[in-house]
């Protein structure tokens, strides 16, 4: 590969992006956490706002979990919110480290976010490959193989540590990356334009949007669930989801997943009374919506609830439980699933309640 060609086509075309102008390790590993399957045109707001609440790693550190997930709110894979939080904290104890292998100590960082970090705000010699310094690498070694399977994978990381130029790490990464993101795009890549053409196999075939090869994968299950609005002094019940698994953290309507021919009022009521603890006198349907998760389609019915009893604080399959009015839900971390189905209750709008909504569907 052209090294001086590469540089000098980044010095000249780079986008202006925040933590490119001082490379400071804070804002560095924060932008490539945020950046993790994400745009980065989606997750900027919420790189700046994250610097504005929490200026330092230290302030991170010392934030409550739940405001840290009612900040991410919004930006998905809500796992990467909480490495966040418990890697702040061991930050905050140990320091930035400066190699590669020091990173990769620190809770969610994997090997790519530990050679982006020490290469971009140390430069350290350190290799990574993404999904743009893929594409760019099969690309311009015309790699056909599989580029999932694990030996593809391992010589895309050799290849990225051979071409990297000593003492230009950082500048290099981030231009391959820059090329993979602009140029050397998925679809319709500008190869008259590029700056590694001279030499790319795939360039030369006449096959370079066809690389990466990554054979489809299966589509993802079809799944049901059902969730329920309980209103009471006019605030709504929450529940606060397991720290491990989907969403995990996370505040929503209570509620559960469906078997294939589970009816969606009977499951919930079973929900309420069995799981809850509450007494069900009535539910009314009021909707439902959609969800494409990464290895899932979820469908959510959302039902109003009419029932009798006090909410009690641990509710079965979750770890707390509050009512909560609308002006609490912005300390709250919750998902775009369960802002939706809020939404669609009216709740934080108007005030929700039984009365106003359809005649009840199904009474116990």
């Amino acid at each position: 590969m052209n090294t001086d060609a590469l540089l000098s086509w980044f010095r000249e075309n780079a986008r202006p992006l925040p933590w490119r102008e001082r490379p400071d390790p804070y804002a560095v590993w924060l932008s490539e956490i945020m950046a993790q399957q994400t745009r980065i045109e989606t997750m900027l707001p919420y790189w700046r706002r994250f610097l504005e609440r929490w200026p330092t790693v230290n302030d991170l550190a010392k934030a409550p979990l739940d405001d840290v997930l009612s900040a991410w709110s919004g930006l998905g894979y809500y796992t990467r919110a909480r490495n966040l939080h418990a890697a702040a904290q061991a930050l905050a104890e140990r320091g930035f480290p400066s190699t590669a292998e020091g990173w990769m100590e620190i809770p969610g960082v994997g090997r790519y976010t530990a050679g982006a970090v020490a290469s971009i705000a140390f430069n350290a010699d350190e290799p990574l490959v993404d999904g743009n310094v893929e594409r760019v690498l099969t690309r311009w070694h015309y790699i056909t193989d599989d580029a999932r399977a694990p030996a593809t994978q391992r010589r895309l990381w050799e290849l990225a540590r051979a071409h990297l130029p000593p003492g230009r790490a950082g500048d290099w990464n981030q231009a391959l990356m820059e090329l993979g993101a602009t140029l050397c795009s998925p679809r319709r890549p500008r190869c008259e334009i590029c700056p590694l053409r001279v030499g790319c196999g795939a360039y030369r075939a006449g096959e370079a949007e066809s690389l990466p090869n990554k054979p489809r994968k299966g589509e993802s299950p079809e799944v049901r669930g059902v969730c329920g609005a309980w209103f009471s002094g006019g605030r709504v019940l929450l529940a606060r989801r397991p720290d491990e698994g989907l969403l995990g953290g996370l505040w929503e309507l209570p509620g559960q997943d469906l078997t294939a021919d589970e009816a969606e009022p009977g499951a919930l009521v079973h929900a309420f009374q069995r799981r809850l603890g509450l007494t069900v006198v009535a539910v009314a349907r009021l909707g439902q919506v959609r969800h494409i998760f990464t290895h899932r389609k979820l469908t959510l019915g959302v039902w109003l609830v009419d029932g009798e009893g006090a909410p009690p604080a641990q509710l079965q399959g979750y770890t707390a439980a509050r009512l909560v009015g609308p002006d609490e839900l912005g300390g709250l971390g919750l998902s775009t699933l369960a802002r939706r189905a809020l939404e669609l209750v009216g709740f934080g709008a108007q005030t929700a309640l039984f009365a106003a909504q359809p005649s009840p569907e199904y009474k116990v």
